[in-house]
């Protein structure tokens, strides 16, 4: 069906918006993959587009008349349960900004929070919430300067929702981010994958299976730091949520133009993720994290940001698990046990219920 380009009003700007008769949202949308990229680039780039916004990584950098330039990423966080095995709604929101800012190298320092409370709410659990989160901005050594609050109706939120920006400072010559992959770079991966989404669905009692395995919610600006100090050949990092490794890696084939081989026996898969995607028929590679992040590094210093990642408290698990080729461009490959290449693409909609 034919766009139809229409005018809308956003904050007192009038701008044109591509529109789709009888098309509606669906929660694929909020998945990460091929819908909600879809989303993105037709409905809200094609309203805002600039340098800044266009570069399509984590956070936008903002150049200032200082020596750094300033990072900046929002984010906005729902999950059912609002507590499960290895965090809440709270420390996610805190570790999901701060990580996408340092995704960059660059330092956060500040976020902003805002609070969509549900009418009904125990006070003792928006409590809860705040003294995570907290805890989370003390470990990740930022602070909490500016927030809002809003009370919708009973029914109108799931208890509640978080929506967070991070700043931090980018150190001049600092070139980290999506579109600077190379050929002959060695992928690592700093743990475990899945962790978080398996987690998260446990806690929920509705899939029919139990697991002791916790969420990897964590920030990542401290090992990303020993990363920094060990290496000056780290050219992409990212944290693979919504949509998991694989929508990760394609987002990073096709903004540096190339291509990515993953290696199957060396992905880090614990035995309760396999087994709990086994029984759901779910892909490991689909599953959101938390507390994972990828590096892209040079070929030569791979071994080193390796040895340093495995060094820290959150890159202990790390392990390197493919290579960026120059061909096939724009695709994930991985090279199976027995030699063969099947496509790791990204999913159309929605593989996973909401958790992050």
């Amino acid at each position: 069906m034919a766009d139809v380009i229409k005018t809308a009003a956003i904050e007192g700007m009038v701008c044109p918006v591509p529109l789709r008769h009888a098309e509606k949202i669906v929660q694929g949308h909020g998945s990460g993959g091929k819908l909600m990229q879809d989303l993105i680039a037709k409905t809200f780039l094609a309203a805002w587009d600039n340098p800044i916004l266009s570069a399509g990584n984590d956070a936008g950098v903002i150049p200032t008349q200082g020596v750094a330039r300033l990072a900046i990423s929002t984010d906005a966080h729902v999950v059912s349960p609002l507590f499960f095995p290895g965090g809440d709604i709270g420390r996610l929101a805190v570790c999901g900004t701060v990580n996408d800012v340092a995704m960059l190298g660059a330092q956060p320092l500040y976020l902003t929070v805002s609070f969509i409370l549900e009418e009904g709410l125990d006070l003792s659990t928006l409590e809860r919430v705040v003294a995570s989160m907290h805890a989370a901005a003390t470990e990740a050594g930022v602070q909490i300067v500016a927030g809002d609050t809003k009370v919708v109706g009973r029914g109108m939120a799931d208890g509640l929702y978080i929506s967070t920006t991070g700043v931090g400072l980018l150190p001049e010559g600092t070139a980290i981010h999506g579109a600077a992959a190379q050929p002959g770079d060695g992928v690592i991966i700093s743990g475990s994958l899945g962790d978080h989404g398996i987690a998260v669905l446990s806690a929920r009692g509705e899939l029919g299976f139990e697991t002791e395995l916790a969420s990897d919610v964590a920030p990542l600006n401290g090992l990303i730091s020993e990363m920094l100090g060990a290496s000056q050949g780290i050219h992409v990092l990212r944290d693979p949520t919504r949509g998991g490794l694989a929508t990760t890696l394609n987002e990073i084939v096709r903004q540096s133009k190339v291509g990515i081989i993953l290696k199957e026996g060396t992905l880090p898969i614990k035995p309760a993720v396999d087994a709990a995607c086994e029984l759901l028929g779910f892909d490991p590679l689909y599953i959101a994290n938390e507390g994972k992040l990828v590096a892209v590094v040079s070929r030569e210093d791979s071994s080193r940001v390796l040895e340093a990642m495995r060094s820290h408290e959150y890159g202990k698990e790390a392990a390197i698990i493919g290579e960026v080729v120059a061909e096939p461009t724009g695709r994930v490959l991985m090279e199976t046990l027995i030699g063969s290449h099947r496509v790791v693409d990204v999913l159309m909609g929605e593989l996973l219920p909401r958790i992050c």
